[in-house]
This record gives structure tokens, C-alpha cells and sequence, in this order.
């Protein structure tokens, strides 16, 4: 058994500057994570890479004991290159693109068993989840039956003796192995694909690619503390409630120190700085703003950040106001805002200190953030 990985490309749309094959992903030249699976196989096989003329030299450091051939001006004649070199005792030649550098063993083994079992060009691929219609310029003329289309991967695996004829006869310019193969009139099959063996082609791709290689980030815990002294106009605020007839806090804001201890620990958890250095005093738009307000935004920087609430725990130290009537109702409002659980709690300090001499509250607050989900790639 052989495969012919084709990396003969000019990578034009990814935008490096050099073939596309070299290019990096995850700190890793995408030919490199090309053959990984070939050299995992469980039985010989000969590994021909077809790449740039000026590239062989580099191509046999990067990747000894496997063959390596200039390509041609076209994907076909790299093809047809590669072909050439083949051992006469290969039976079942692989065809497959570097491009699609994430491509898992099982798609090749599953390729390798199919043409061994069938005798016919084997090929994988997926449904077509979008609706696909044909143009005419600009208009459509029909909405095709998706049903009956598949997107079409590789390795693409054929008898050897049967692919080399079809490329004998080829009289025309075609986009992949199957459609040479079949132009010949040989059989065509087509075997399910793996989503992993998307071509990487565009800075998108690449992002896509790199974005799954990441190693997973761990969930991670911070704290915050907030202390605010009894003092300020209107209604106290706090835990995200109003508290009729109870002394309001000082502070730039609505002085919410509940609300405000969980932005420093959601902050703290993610490494993404503090309440004060996010949100400073000196900022007119945050005077007089309700806990609320800063709890938003928290979420939405750690968003951007990759980061998600996982969840948040605050203990109230205060005098007043009598929490515990009030508990459930505030604890529903802050999880609302976090988008995940919060738990509150509060306690005294049997007179001791400013809390206790009811001069102020203090929350301390430890939060959980875990990796955001990713978006499917």
C-alpha cells in the first residue's frame, strides 16, 4: 500500500507568502501534521510527498525515509508524479491532499479496508447540510436535491493498476482523484468522511485548525472583596435589590459591595485585572451606576476573553439589612446577571469591628470560570 500526499500547492488564499503545506499550525508545518496519521499505520507503506521543485531539499530534512518528488503545474500532474515513483509490489495507492492536515487514521484505514473489499475507487465524504442551488449568472435556476450530494474528502483510495490507466486516458483537467477515476468509467464509491478532514484553505481554516489543536483550558477560581461604608443618598442598594427604609452606601456607584465583590472574583478568576482597573472612578459613565451594570460587563470582557461564569459564592458581612427574608429573591436576580449560579450568604460579626459597629458591609465573594464554549468549527 502506498499514499501520495499531495502539498505541491501555492497557498495564494492563506496568504503566507509560501506553500501552503509549510505553512504552520499550532507550531507545527501543516505537511508534518499531513503524515502523522501515514506513520501511524500498523503495516507498511510507502509515503510519497509531491511538493514545490524548491522545496525537495527541505522536504527530505523535514520528513526522511519517506519518497519525495517536485510536482507538476497542476494538481493532476503532482498526482501523476507521484504515481511514477511507486514500488512495482503496491497494490492500493491513498491519494491525500496536505491540506487537509487533521485528517484522523480511522478515515484512512476506512478508505484502505473499502477499496480492498470493493475493488473500486473509494471516496470519503459528508452530507451537505446547506441548500444548494444551481445558478444561472446571478439568478437560480433550480434548488438542487441535497440528498443526493456529498462534500468530498480525502485520502481518496483506488487500485493501483486501475488509477494509473485512468491517468493514462485523462484528456482533461479535473479536481480530484474520483472524478479522473470515474471520467475512465470506473466505479466510484463513496464511504462516510470524518468533519476533522476539512481543507485547511483560507486564514479561517487555519484559525479553525488551531482553535481545535489548543490543549483545553482548566477551570479556574478567584476572589473578591468589597467594603462599603453607610453614608450615601437615596435607597440602599445592594445584591442587586433595593432595600426600602435601610441607609444607603457611599461610593462612585450605587455602592452594591455584593455585586461589586463578584466582578472582582469573576475578574480575579480569569486574570483579567480588577473592578478598580476595569471601571475606575474617574469613568462619569459608571457614577451612580446600578450593580447590575457592572456586573454585565464583567460577563461580556470575559467573554472576550474565552472565559464563562461557572459559578459564584458571596458571603455578606453586615449589621443590616435583615438578609436571610430576601436571600432566594437575590440570589435569583445575581444568578440572572451571571448567567450561572450564585449563592449568597450573610453573617455578623457579634459587634466587632465596623460591621459590626454597623458603620458598613463587607462581601467577599469566590467565583469559578471555565473555558467558553467554543463555536463550532
Amino acid at each position: 500500500m502506498a499514499v501520495v500526499v499531495v502539498a505541491a500547492g501555492e497557498g495564494s488564499r492563506l496568504g503566507f507568502g509560501l506553500p501552503k503545506a509549510f505553512v504552520s499550525v499550532a507550531g507545527v508545518p501543516m505537511l508534518a501534521r499531513a503524515l502523522a496519521p501515514v506513520r501511524a499505520f500498523d503495516e507498511p507503506v510507502q509515503t510519497v510527498l509531491v511538493v514545490p521543485a524548491e522545496r525537495v531539499d527541505e522536504t527530505r530534512a523535514l520528513a526522511p525515509g519517506v519518497d519525495v518528488v517536485p510536482g507538476g503545474a497542476t494538481r493532476q500532474q503532482s498526482v501523476l508524479a507521484g504515481l511514477a515513483v511507486l514500488a512495482p509490489a503496491v497494490e492500493v495507492v491513498l491519494v491525500h491532499d496536505a491540506a487537509r492536515a487533521l485528517t484522523p487514521l480511522a478515515q484512512f484505514r476506512t478508505v484502505l479496508d473499502a477499496v480492498r473489499h470493493t475493488g473500486d475507487g473509494i471516496v470519503p465524504g459528508l452530507p451537505v447540510a446547506d441548500t444548494v442551488k444551481r445558478l444561472e449568472g446571478v439568478r437560480v435556476a433550480e434548488t438542487v436535491d441535497r440528498s443526493q450530494l456529498s462534500a468530498v474528502q480525502t485520502p481518496q483510495g483506488f487500485p493501483r493498476a486501475a488509477l494509473e490507466r485512468a491517468y493514462a486516458a485523462a484528456a482533461a483537467e479535473h479536481t480530484d482523484d474520483a472524478a479522473l477515476y470515474a471520467a475512465a468509467g470506473l466505479a466510484v464509491q463513496v464511504v462516510p468522511g470524518e468533519p476533522l478532514a476539512f481543507k485547511i484553505t483560507t486564514p479561517a481554516d487555519l484559525e479553525r485548525a488551531e482553535h481545535l489543536l489548543a490543549p483545553p483550558a482548566l477551570p479556574r477560581t478567584g476572589i473578591g472583596i468589597d467594603v462599603h461604608a453607610f453614608g450615601g443618598g437615596g435607597t440602599l442598594r445592594l445584591a442587586g435589590l433595593d432595600w426600602a427604609g435601610e441607609p444607603a452606601l457611599a461610593g462612585h456607584s450605587d455602592g452594591d459591595a455584593v455585586a461589586h465583590a463578584i466582578c472582582d472574583a469573576l475578574l480575579s478568576a480569569a486574570g483579567l485585572g480588577d473592578l478598580g482597573s476595569r471601571f475606575g472612578t474617574a469613568d462619569p459613565r459608571y457614577a451612580a451606576a446600578a450593580g447590575g451594570v457592572f456586573l454585565r460587563e464583567t460577563v461580556a470582557i470575559l467573554a472576550g476573553a474565552g472565559w464563562a461564569p461557572g459559578n459564584v459564592a458571596v458571603q455578606l458581612v453586615a449589621n443590616r439589612p435583615r438578609f436571610a427574608a430576601r436571600r432566594e429573591e437575590a440570589e435569583r436576580v445575581l444568578s440572572a446577571l451571571v448567567g450561572a449560579p450564585v449563592s449568597v450568604s450573610a453573617t455578623t460579626t457579634d459587634g466587632l469591628g465596623f460591621a459590626g459597629r454597623g458603620e458598613g458591609v463587607t462581601a467577599v465573594a469566590t467565583a469559578l470560570v471555565r473555558p467558553a464554549a467554543r463555536r463550532d468549527p
